[in-house]
């Protein structure tokens, strides 16, 4: 059945045509809080049966949760007859929701367990929201009294591999329902440096994170085989005319794997790439998945190479790990749960 959440007032006006005008406000109300059917008390009990026949409120819902011991939290959901991941991440400076905008996922990064079993499907609009508005409800929160502070597109799939829907997906959060601004969500793409330019003219100003992960094209080809599409200065590029266009400062993301990506010849190429403009460089030990051979560098490997990219005067930081305990990357713990219940 059709999901209704997502749709304008205008649109539930049409669905609910016999019925008071206000009613559609008070449907769409009741969805971005996450309520269901039957919560909706203030509606009449011959709409709300209507609407249970016909329609879904949201078509994404909670299957399972695991929560870490650093207070990060994985959510497993269900929508339709698939499952998608998610984390929710708390902060001092405010909770984070890292969600998937597709089932699965094409680019074939050689350390990602997204890319398993490849692309199933694209994630539309509402099961974009439906993500959102599902743990936003699940941590208490409203749309009037959001728990949800930041948002991260960085979860399975390639944001712009499913662009359309993601552009409609980022005008109702931040300007409907939620309202979550534009500064406070990121978008994180694998180097369609074709539609990081068409982004950059889309109107919209949010934070705009690379993965880089290697410095030469070789090396990156190996790793990330979308570098054969846009190579590296293809893809530098086009960040730099993501700042020019909208001033925000480009974040690249680098996975640090061990004996692959980490020498100082990288670190220095890495300096090179991202001089001149506004940019910072995202640091991440690899997070280990079983089906794959790569390995993490230890902890102290790691600052080893933020030294060296320091002292090359490259801004520079190593993400703080979450999750791990929790099969934090992206598609493990979707991959589990599947097989487990084969």
């Amino acid at each position: 059945m059709d999901a209704l959440l997502g749709r304008s007032v205008e649109e539930l006006e049409e669905i609910l045509t016999g019925y008071p005008k206000y009613a559609a406000k008070q449907l769409y109300d009741f969805l971005w809080d996450g309520k269901d059917f039957d919560e909706m008390t203030s509606l009449k009990k011959e709409l709300r049966e209507f609407l249970k026949q016909n329609y879904v409120a949201n078509p994404v819902s909670v299957l399972k949760t695991f929560k870490g011991k650093s207070g990060a939290e994985k959510f497993l959901f269900r929508t339709g007859d698939d499952l998608i991941e998610g984390v929710f991440i708390p902060h001092d400076y405010g909770d984070t929701l890292c969600l998937s905008t597709q089932i699965g996922c094409r680019m074939g990064c050689t350390f990602c367990a997204s890319g398993l079993d490849g692309l199933k499907a694209n994630l539309s609009v509402g099961q974009l929201l439906g993500q959102v508005v599902a743990v936003n409800r699940y941590e208490g929160g409203t749309a009037k009294s959001r728990k949800i502070t930041n948002l991260v597109l960085m979860g399975s799939g390639e944001p712009f591999d499913n662009y359309d829907n993601v552009l409609c997906f980022l005008d109702k959060v931040s300007k409907e329902g939620l309202k979550i601004s534009e500064r406070n969500i990121s978008l994180s793409t694998s180097g369609l440096a074709n539609r990081v330019r068409e982004f950059a003219l889309s109107g919209h100003k949010v934070t705009l994170s690379i993965s880089l992960h290697a410095p030469f094209d070789s090396l990156r080809t190996q790793i990330m085989p979308i570098n054969k599409a846009f190579c590296i200065k293809e893809l530098v590029d086009s960040a730099k005319y993501y700042f020019e266009k909208t001033g925000r400062r480009v974040i690249f993301e680098y996975t640090l794997i061990k004996g692959v990506n980490d020498s100082e010849e990288c670190a220095k190429e890495l300096a090179r790439l991202t001089r001149g403009f506004s940019c910072h460089v995202n640091l991440i030990r690899l997070n280990e998945v079983k089906e794959r051979a790569l390995k993490a560098p230890s902890d102290d490997d790691a600052k080893r190479f933020l030294g060296m990219l320091e002292r090359l005067n490259v801004s520079a930081t190593i993400r703080r790990s979450l999750g791990g305990d929790i099969e934090g990357a992206c598609g493990q713990l979707r991959r589990r749960y599947l097989d487990e219940n084969a």
